[in-house]
């Protein structure tokens, strides 16, 4: 028998030979992701040994460091353990879990709620399964990539309409004439961009062609709403929107997420769902974490209004400036700069002079609308956040950019 012949380097690996942009980046020292933190004081964080104002977190209540969140986390730890190694769908339930999707059902108004691992898990589970053979969900052109990939997963069909254009998602739906379930999804608060989802008007639309309309309250919890319960509250048409999604990594300052709809939905999701069934449960600490945290949401409202006096400060602050800040609504602000390599040196000199900011860059967005993205806590002091502008001034003028 002939000796095997051996094919080396794997042609599967390729691809990663290849791809040399980031190192290129490196080499520059302009490389802006996966900065470890190794101290966090909420609003400032210390790396690669020096303080820098966090102006890029989503902890827009600054919660992560709430003595009652630290506090029920610990507790909880001691109680059930480090993790519940396994799935909610066999012996990974707590007492904890139902407490908790209780909790955000009755906040929400909906009648019943599931909880995931993660935010990401939470989108991924209800799309893929919810949507199937033959149905088909529609998505705006910049929906979180866990709506798209939860798209992706399920058996149905994907439509996409361009971003805010509901006149051109009518006329998707006219044209579907299956007779199957159709589903919209889109996000309430636009991660990139700040701004806010039309509810009102996909609410119309949705009821005039029968569709279900699901809404990732990822960044709106705890900050749209008359007490922080997201973007269909914000308009007063809660009831009105069949299906919540939302992460518990923003404002309930944890790691995890949700759905919240009627109850049958909610049901059928906890045997259907693939992603929830077979994925380990969320660990004790977290789910209490989360429980304190949404208790304090509720119990401090001052800290909301903090918040949005916070994202005026900054949203007025770079319009003085001069800077574009797009069509932002939230305290998601982002400051487009224009060209990657400029953005990339802007961020660089934001980092050096001790404020952390996100570069937002293609594939994300157009080339020629690079993009630092800022966020604003409940938590920044007015003093932190006129730092942060004189330096974005500073260096702005130098780039150019302004």
């Amino acid at each position: 028998m002939p000796a095997e012949t051996l094919q080396t380097p794997v042609a599967l690996f390729d691809k990663c030979r290849q791809f040399t942009r980031a190192r290129e980046i490196q080499a520059a020292g302009l490389y802006p992701y996966f900065k470890p933190i190794s101290e966090s004081e909420d609003t400032v964080v210390v790396i690669e040994g020096q303080k820098r104002i966090m102006l890029g977190s989503n902890n827009y209540l600054g919660l992560t460091h709430h003595p009652r969140v630290l506090e029920a986390a610990t507790a909880a730890l001691h109680r059930y353990g480090s993790g519940c190694t396994g799935s909610r769908f066999l012996n990974g339930s707590l007492d904890l879990h139902e407490q908790l999707e209780a909790a955000l059902a009755t906040f929400l108004g909906k009648e019943s709620c599931i909880v995931f691992s993660t935010g990401y898990g939470a989108n991924l589970g209800l799309i893929s399964g919810l949507v199937g053979r033959g149905e088909t969900v529609y998505l705006d052109k910049l929906d979180h990539a866990c709506i798209v990939d939860g798209a992706k997963l399920s058996h149905g069909e994907t439509v996409r309409f361009n971003h805010g254009d509901l006149v051109g998602l009518a006329r998707k739906l006219e044209a579907n004439t299956t007779g199957k379930g159709m589903m919209i999804a889109v996000d309430g608060v636009y991660s990139m961009e700040g701004d806010i989802a039309d509810i009102p008007e996909l609410v119309r639309i949705a009821k005039k062609f029968g569709a279900a309309l699901a809404v990732d309250d990822a960044h709106a919890l705890g900050v749209l709403g008359p007490n922080g319960e997201g973007t269909g509250a914000h308009f007063g048409m809660q009831s009105e929107v069949d299906i919540i999604a939302g992460t518990f990594s923003k404002s309930l300052a944890s790691v995890g997420g949700f759905v919240a709809a009627d109850e049958s939905v909610i049901h059928f999701l906890k045997h259907h769902s693939r992603p929830f069934i077979f994925t380990a449960s969320l660990p004790p600490a977290n789910t209490a974490g989360v429980l304190a945290a949404l208790e304090v949401l509720q119990a401090e409202p001052e800290r909301r209004d903090s918040l949005w006096t916070n994202a005026r400060r900054l949203q007025q602050g770079f319009t003085s400036l001069g800077f574009d800040i797009g069509p932002t609504e939230t305290p998601i602000v982002p400051v487009l700069i224009g060209p990657l390599e400029t953005t990339f040196v802007f961020w660089r000199k934001l980092y050096d002079a001790g404020v952390f900011t996100n570069p937002v860059v293609p594939p994300a967005v157009p080339p020629s609308q690079c993009r630092l993205r800022t966020s604003v806590m409940a938590t920044h002091t007015a003093d932190q956040i006129d730092f942060a502008l004189e330096a974005f001034g500073r260096i702005g003028k130098e780039l150019g950019v302004i």
